[in-house]
Parts: structure tokens; sequence; C-alpha cells
């Protein structure tokens, strides 16, 4: 996930010549039932993971079963789904710091999640710890962390050059692993919380985000109509609770 490249320092009037370690950024091509589906932008581990939660968050499939076959061959992932009638949209490039098409989704028919999960100050606290411990960003600066979690701590902890492909990532992990509940989960992330974070979470039932990074004013409108609980600015004992103030425990 890291490469070394030379490069000349400056601090002040002094000039080096040094080494620095950069994340690497690859092309992902998508195609599903033989069609170009996507080209994504994203970090080179755990593809499998993105391409199955991107199909998920995308509601192009509304489960694993739905995937028949899945084969990644280079920068290449070929997906056979039991309904290929959902792939037949337009598509378009996915750059690391978009989100893919769920933008264009009419938010009027976006699911109400249906949780009944509360977390107080502390689990959210401890989750922003944890995803804030890579070693990766500490050494590029150059990826985003997202960790899903549940009432036992962290399933997941996924970092990626894209917060959107993190969460796809850590989306389809739990997909993958099979037995998650995802309204008894809630999401940790080092981004903003966009429209296309909130969507994702809304699609996959995921009642709680979390973010140490600002919201937005569609993101906060999407909450409001599907439940979702948006945390911001997470920093230390501050925070600010957007919507649905229910389910945080403010003791």
């Amino acid at each position: 996930m890291l490469k070394e490249y030379d490069c000349l320092k400056l601090d002040g009037a002094i000039a080096k010549k040094a080494v620095c370690p950069v994340v690497e950024e690859v092309p992902l091509s998508i195609f599903v039932n033989g069609r170009h589906f996507a080209t994504a932008m994203i970090s080179p581990m755990l593809q499998k993971e993105f391409v199955v939660g991107h199909l998920y968050s995308e509601r192009i499939v509304a489960g694993l079963q739905e995937i028949e076959s899945l084969e990644i061959e280079g920068n290449v992932a070929r997906a056979i789904i039991s309904n290929p009638m959902r792939a037949i949209v337009p598509r378009r490039p996915i750059v690391s710091g978009c989100g893919g098409i769920a933008s264009f989704l009419d938010e009027s028919k976006l699911p109400r999640i249906k949780s009944d999960l509360r977390i107080t100050r502390y689990q959210a606290q401890e989750a922003m710890a944890a995803i804030s411990q890579s070693e990766i960003h500490i050494a590029t600066g150059g990826v985003h962390s997202v960790g899903l979690f549940d009432r036992d701590g962290a399933i997941c902890i996924i970092e990626d050059i894209g917060r959107h492909n993190a969460l796809d990532k850590a989306i389809g992990h739990a997909l993958v692993r099979g037995g998650v509940d995802f309204c008894q989960t809630f999401v940790s992330c080092t981004g903003r919380i966009s429209s296309d974070m909130a969507q994702k979470c809304s699609l996959a039932g995921i009642p709680i985000a979390v973010s140490r990074g600002a919201t937005t004013s569609l993101a906060i409108s999407i909450a409001e109509r599907t439940g979702l609980c948006i945390i911001g600015f997470l920093r230390g004992k501050r925070l600010s609770v957007y919507t649905n103030p229910e389910k945080f425990e403010i003791a």
C-alpha cells in the first residue's frame, strides 16, 4: 500500500534529498454481467471487499447471495449477479474523493433505518481513537480510516485513499464475513460525512455515523429522512450531534 519516492525536502532555507513514503492509488474497473459498471481509483488492498461493498451500497445487489461469482485479475473485477437489470444504469468514473453514483438516488426513496442502537460518548471516543492509530496515515498523511463497530468493539478498521472507498470496503468486509447485523453497528471515520456517506450508511441500515470532521447540509437532510444519527467534530471531549440525538447518550 506504500511506495517510496525520492523527493527534495525544504525546511526554511535548508534543502535536502530524502526518500518519502507515498500511498498507492490504482484503478479498478468493475464489470457486472459483462457490462462495464465503473472504474474506481482505490488503494490496492481489499479489492474483493470493495467490490462487494460498493455493489451493495449502490443498490446493485441486496446481499452477498446475489453475487453469483466475483473474479479479480490485475486491475479488473468481473462480477456475475442474479439480477442483471439492476446494473443497467449510467455509470461514471469514481475518483478517490468521490462516492460513486449514490448521489443520484432519489433521497425520498431511501429506506428508514430500523435500529434501537444507542452509543455513549465513551464509545464514540474509543472508536475515533481506534481509527486514528493508522501507521500508514502517520507515515503518508494520505489515507482515510473507517471503522465499523458494534457493542463489543471493532468489527473492522479499513484504510483507503478515499473515505467512500473505505466505507464500501468496511461494508463489504462485513458482508463477506457474514453474521453482522448492520442495524446494530455504527461507523467511525476520519473524513467528513457528506451526502454520499450518509446515503451509504442509510442504504446499509447503519444507524450512527461518527466523524472527527464536518458534515454537510444534504447529509443532514438525508439523515433526518432516514433516521441516521450524525455526530461530527469529535475531537477530545468535544463533539456535535446533528441529527437524531436520541441515539446518543450524553451522560
